[in-house]
């Protein structure tokens, strides 16, 4: 989620319910922080607590130095990612390479936990291929590290993001650790959440994907597990005011040249949103998300957001006030 889960897309999540929130991860080599990538993407001191923050690397104390820069920097609790299958990650035998190297794995943890005073966290995958699944043991590791959580993928570092996530090695690891396990993986709905958490007996769930697009999936999750029941879906009004918010938070935080750009793919996942809820005809939205990745300037932006809901909420008002009549005439 590293270019995804920035500080305007933490705080949104935040606010619509999400318990945790991590900053994306951050190489673990610290004499390239100061690039302007880097330097947007470390922990901000006025952000919600806990502020967690991602690291990557595969030299044990080349993370564990990551680890105390980010606590000075205002982190409260360190995550190290053994989960990323992305290519670049994985040729510098980072992110979830690691998982076929126990030793190291290992050696990092223990690095790391000793280094810094706060919670250590650790993400990994179920293993490192199907015929390896290794996950279980790198779970005992961790826990005899003294790794405070865990969560765990439901796909092997060879799968990356094909095929279905698998529930049955994250179950085995629970039934096996004393410390709480976070169940990943094609969580989409609230119904899937639930039906992992019970499956699994893991202590919660991460969403990650899931709400690109749909920042509120978290109150819509939070609501079924406490009452059984689904949430609403947000009108379009309520769609409106959050892409909005977002967009706004995306110019403020990387300025009009580059929060313009960024706010393009946010905007494309937002405009899937809409399609899937079938608020708009999705030869319309396609339409959309071509004009807006066209445009230059934020204040454009915002008024196609305008002309756009202007469009889709009188079509929605039109559509309602003839069913209503069809039905009042039968």
């Amino acid at each position: 989620m590293a270019g995804i889960t920035d500080l305007p897309f933490r705080r949104l999540c935040r606010v619509r319910g999400a318990g945790l929130v991590t900053a994306e991860m951050l190489t673990a080599d610290t004499k390239l922080w100061h690039s302007r990538k880097s330097q947007q993407r470390l922990i901000q001191a006025d952000e919600a607590e806990p502020r967690a923050v991602q690291i990557a690397g595969a030299e044990p104390m080349q993370l564990a130095e990551a680890a105390r820069a980010c606590v000075a920097h205002g982190a409260q609790v360190i995550d190290i990612n053994m989960g990323c299958p992305a290519k670049k990650v994985c040729n510098k035998a980072a992110g979830s390479a690691l998982l076929r190297d126990e030793k190291l794995v290992a050696e990092i943890l223990e690095a790391v936990v000793k280094a810094v005073a706060v919670p250590v966290t650790l993400k990994i995958r179920t293993g490192w291929s199907t015929d390896e699944r290794n996950g279980p043991s790198i779970a005992k590791l961790a826990q005899e590290a003294g790794i405070a959580a865990l969560t765990v993928h439901g796909r092997s570092r060879a799968c990356r993001f094909k095929g279905e996530a698998e529930y049955d090695t994250i179950a085995n690891i629970v039934q096996a650790l004393d410390i709480p396990v976070i169940a990943n993986g094609d969580i989409n709905s609230p119904a899937k959440a639930k039906a992992v958490l019970d499956y699994t007996g893991a202590a919660a769930v991460m969403i990650g994907r899931a709400a690109q697009g749909r920042p509120w999936i978290f109150a819509e999750i939070e609501h079924y597990l406490n009452t059984g029941e689904q949430l609403a879906a947000p009108s379009a009004s309520q769609i409106k005011a959050t892409i909005n918010e977002h967009l706004k938070a995306l110019h403020q935080h990387y300025g009009d040249y580059l929060g313009v750009r960024i706010a393009r793919k946010h905007m494309g996942w937002y405009l899937q949103t809409l399609s899937d809820l079938q608020l708009a005809p999705a030869a319309f939205l396609t339409e959309q998300r071509r004009a807006f990745n066209l445009l230059e300037s934020s204040d454009q932006q915002h008024f196609l957001v305008d002309t756009l809901f202007t469009h889709v909420i009188d079509t929605l008002y039109k559509t309602r006030n003839t069913q209503s009549k069809e039905e009042q005439a039968a």
